[in-house]
């Protein structure tokens, strides 16, 4: 390293001015870094409240269509829809992830047919529609993980089938990724790509998500741990990345985010493939009831996700995206 001495070298010369800064910032984030996960549901009214999550709602159909044509005029190219499912719909089995008239499934064809230049992106994973809030199948206690994976091959085709360009396992059973690449492959889905939760932590910042879909009230949170990382481990995100890679997987992702960053630069730094995070619900809760309490300014958020970007992330899964995005383009 050039060594750098006082006063032939003052670093504040760069940082004078806004034009100087901009000029030589190492880390810069647009619109096309941004994807806007949207919360869908089956119900009369346009939009619902999730108190746990300020500013973000539950959609109808009808009102998707009005969020995603939002989202798009504030140039983001991307959109990830999670759904409530009523509790009526719902089974040991998540049997209604693979209804091909579910509100997912209606959601991608019709987003597909009113917006084909956004990508849609749908998680694979039976937590939203299991009476128990497990990612899979539960048995005596267990959640299984090879009898899972037959009906995530299912679930993924079917999204595929509706309209998604991506499916996101986010179940973390293991091989999951390999057996929906050959369900894909088998089917002629040949371009469908797999963003993997390649790095989904047990984490306590997924609450208000689990609010807002409804898959918290029976769940014993601390059985997810049977299959979501440790947060303690940081090379284990490296073996289970590697292992997706080598199944085909085509982007991966780490969840939480900001929380997580080292994770992010590891993985980015050992693998250089295309790598999202996913700030969480918990996460942007936080941030979002300082701001609006003025605990903290409303810079924070923008602060955070340039931060991810600085980890190495290509991009980023946020609630924030469409203000984050009208501000860029302000």
């Amino acid at each position: 390293m050039i060594k750098r001495t006082y006063p032939n070298s003052r670093l504040r010369r760069t940082r004078a001015k806004s034009f100087l800064r901009d000029l030589v910032a190492e880390n810069n984030l647009t619109t096309d870094d941004l994807i806007q996960p949207i919360f869908i549901a089956d119900q009369s009214e346009n939009q619902s409240e999730i108190p746990s999550m300020p500013g973000i709602y539950r959609h109808n159909l009808d009102s998707l269509y009005s969020e995603v044509e939002a989202i798009s005029k504030q140039e983001i190219k991307s959109v990830a829809i999670f759904p409530a499912i009523d509790s009526s719909k719902k089974d040991q089995k998540g049997s209604h992830a693979l209804d091909e008239k579910n509100i997912v499934c209606l959601a991608l064809s019709g987003i597909a047919k009113r917006f084909p230049e956004i990508i849609k992106i749908a998680d694979v994973a039976l937590d939203p529609y299991t009476d128990h809030g497990h990612d899979g199948l539960l048995i005596d206690g267990r959640v299984e993980n090879d009898q899972t994976l037959a009906l995530l091959q299912k679930q993924a085709l079917l999204l595929a089938q509706s309209g998604a360009d991506i499916v996101a396992p986010s179940d973390m059973m293991d091989g999951r990724v390999k057996a929906i690449r050959d369900i894909l492959e088998s089917n002629s889905f040949f371009d469908t790509v797999i963003l993997s939760y390649a790095a989904k932590y047990a984490s306590s910042f997924y609450g208000p998500f689990r609010d807002a879909i409804g898959s918290s009230a029976n769940l014993d949170g601390a059985s997810k741990k049977t299959y979501q990382m440790n947060f303690a481990n940081k090379d284990e995100s490296l073996h289970e990345t590697s292992m997706d890679i080598e199944e085909g997987a085509d982007i991966v992702m780490v969840k939480p985010g900001i929380a997580y960053l080292d994770v992010v630069s590891a993985i980015k730094s050992e693998f250089q493939i295309p790598t999202f995070v996913y700030q969480v619900s918990g996460e942007y809760s936080m941030l979002k009831s300082s701001i609006e309490n003025g605990w903290l300014d409303k810079n924070v958020m923008l602060e955070s996700l340039l931060c991810c970007k600085r980890a190495g992330a290509d991009a980023i899964l946020t609630y924030a995206a469409k203000d984050i995005a009208s501000e860029l383009n302000s």
